[in-house]
């Protein structure tokens, strides 16, 4: 079930939609005699069932709050326009209190955050939000320990995404819960979504950084390179890639990424390293090599200089969280 009010993202509410819809599309279509997981609804913030959304579209919710009388498994709430207004309803926020209490799990999409968190429901816990809007979260509401950083947070049965997209990473994420990895993997290839990210993922992706080069064969050789961490990613392997010498790509890539080649590089494997960690259990001399960051040991330096902390100490806070 998703909360919709006027002036709401309406990305951050179908997006997640569109997850489930396609994980029920997927289980219709290839499990026989398995019917659809989930039954998705949509419930109005307000006394009315008609409103508009950020972008001048207008929905139609299914029913009022008001009348959601029975159980609901999973409730979402999207981000907006000052979505902390939609709680100075203050019936609407004992509601919520009280579903926080009975349902399996609930969760926001970016700013959405702020409406958990004018009820009370973040106090104590883990979150994040888009990246903007961080420090007015951890400003607004001292008791949340805001992870800027993150895609998504999950402390105990409450979800937080970062902005708007990160949503359908973290819908993945439940249906992951739910019905597995694979049938994760699945919903994700069929909506064409270029990678499944992980929570504990930067928001500051380092392949989002590379679109920030102005030569579109830059902008090919770091997609490139990210999706083949292993091969030679060396300086002169780079250059000869976009038919330059050494000494010009350098200069190039450093003018318009800010850094080095090497450091990018180093980046972008320790991030492929971050993924493997998190969704699988093999082994960090393993992980070191199907990254390209040769042995565990200069794993871990890597690790230290792009995360400030150790691949073992990163697993061991990814088993540990709740």
């Amino acid at each position: 079930m998703l909360l919709a009010f006027p002036r709401l993202v309406l990305l951050d509410m179908v997006g997640p939609s569109e997850v489930f819809a396609m994980a029920n599309w997927i289980a219709r279509t290839t499990r026989t005699g398995v019917g659809e997981p989930y039954v998705i609804e949509t419930v109005s913030g307000n006394g009315d069932l008609r409103f508009q959304a950020s972008s001048g579209i207008t929905l139609l919710a299914d029913r009022s709050w008001r009348d959601c009388l029975g159980d609901i498994d999973t409730l979402l709430v999207p981000g907006g326009v000052d979505p902390e207004r939609i709680v100075r309803d203050t019936a609407l926020a004992e509601w919520l209190r009280s579903k926080a209490s009975t349902v399996r799990r609930i969760g926001s999409i970016c700013t959405g955050a702020f409406i958990l968190a004018a009820a009370g429901l973040l106090d104590g816990r883990r979150a994040t939000t888009h990246w903007q809007d961080c420090d007015r979260l951890a400003c607004g509401y001292p008791d949340i320990r805001v992870e800027s950083d993150r895609i998504y947070v999950k402390d105990g049965n409450v979800y937080t995404s970062a902005g708007v997209t990160a949503g359908m990473d973290m819908a993945l994420a439940l249906v992951e819960e739910d019905l597995g990895r694979e049938f994760a993997l699945e919903v994700a290839r069929t909506l064409v979504m270029y990678v499944r990210r992980s929570g504990g993922l930067s928001q500051f992706s380092v392949l989002l950084q590379s679109q920030a080069a102005e030569r579109q064969p830059l902008r090919d050789l770091m997609v490139w390179a990210a999706e083949n961490p292993r091969e030679n990613l060396s300086v002169n392997s780079l250059a000869s890639r976009v038919n330059m010498s050494v000494r010009n790509f350098s200069r190039t890539f450093r003018r318009e990424m800010g850094q080095t080649p090497a450091r990018y590089v180093e980046s972008l494997r320790v991030e492929a390293a971050r993924r493997l960690i998190e969704d699988t259990d093999i082994r960090l001399d393993q992980v070191a090599r199907e990254c390209g960051l040769g042995s565990g040991n200069s794993m871990r330096r890597s690790f230290l200089r792009v995360s400030g902390i150790a691949p073992s100490d990163y697993r061991q806070r990814v088993r540990r969280a709740p």
